[in-house]
């Protein structure tokens, strides 16, 4: 089994990378489809665009965004997106891209924390 690790789509991919998976609902600014190297862009578990509006910029209202995020992702899209990742991970590692600037405080980092919670594959709900 594989596992979930993250990355900036603007860093260059490597073999170690494995699955590359967007999970933004924008595609990133002046990046190139061909030179991404995005195996799949899984827009349905990316945030609403209210979520990420409201919480855009504010990095001291970070436990608030986690919470809400983690409760949008118990709709079925969202479920179904996480199945997906599941399924890949099985397979060996994902890579979650993401293209804010925050390393540390953005949805990547919040979809990664909330699919360890859920390991086991069975997904809440």
């Amino acid at each position: 089994m594989g596992k979930f690790q993250l990355k900036r789509v603007y860093e260059a991919p490597r073999p170690e990378d494995g699955t590359r998976i967007l999970v933004d609902r924008l595609w990133p600014r002046g990046i190139a489809k061909d030179k991404a190297r995005i195996d799949l862009w899984l827009k349905e578990i990316a945030p609403s665009d209210a979520l990420r509006k409201r919480f855009h910029g504010k990095p001291d209202e970070w436990g608030a965004f986690c919470e809400s995020y983690a409760a949008e992702l118990q709709g079925e899209a969202a479920q179904a997106a996480a199945s997906e990742l599941f399924k890949f991970r099985a397979q060996g590692p994902v890579t979650l891209l993401y293209a804010a600037r925050d390393e540390s405080r953005n949805n990547a980092v919040a979809l990664k924390t909330w699919l360890e919670r859920h390991r086991g594959g069975g997904l809440p709900g």
